[in-house]
């Protein structure tokens, strides 16, 4: 099973029950947007033959995503989802670096990155990546925009220079 979890050969990386008890004590979730029936974590939920991606998601929404190359476009549904009134809560890698995350989450979703890594599904080893999980739901927005009118939040992009060794700017 570590084999196949630490391969591209499989995409699916099942929630840890304790994490999703806290968050679903939290935001009482009513549906799993990305589940296998095995693994679903809510009584309602979609599996790969639904294609949670073409579905209407409502309520309050838990979704850990295939981490493959089609993370951005659950990322993306996520997103404008929550612009729709839906709030959806996602257990991602934290790729910070990637377009999804800029695009989709970075200034649009309440992020709590995860201390250590996780140990997915029975696995011995815990996972190569970091994890965060992210927030959002309209309120994410008109907080945002709030802050922003007020100018208490300023973002400035960062160019990599050379010799830079990162930072906020804010």
């Amino acid at each position: 099973m570590d084999s196949v979890m630490f391969s591209s050969k499989s995409d699916e990386w099942e929630t840890l029950q304790a994490l999703f008890d806290q968050l679903n004590s939290e935001f009482h979730f009513t549906l799993d947007a990305a589940a296998l029936p095995i693994n679903a974590k809510c009584p309602l939920f979609f599996a790969p033959a639904d294609d949670g991606l073409s579905k209407e998601w409502n309520g309050t929404v838990w979704c850990n995503p295939p981490y493959g190359k089609t993370v951005g476009r659950w990322v993306e549904k996520a997103y404008k989802s929550s612009l729709d009134g839906t709030t959806v809560v996602m257990l991602l890698p934290a790729r910070t670096d990637t377009r999804w995350f800029h695009d989709f989450v970075y200034g649009k979703a309440t992020i709590r990155f995860l201390r250590g890594r996780l140990k997915f599904g029975g696995s011995k080893n815990s996972a190569p990546f970091p994890s965060m999980v992210a927030i959002f739901c309209s309120l994410n927005d008109s907080i945002n925009a709030k802050l922003e009118q007020v100018g208490e939040l300023r973002r400035k992009p960062i160019r990599s220079r050379k010799g830079f060794r990162g930072g906020i700017r804010m």
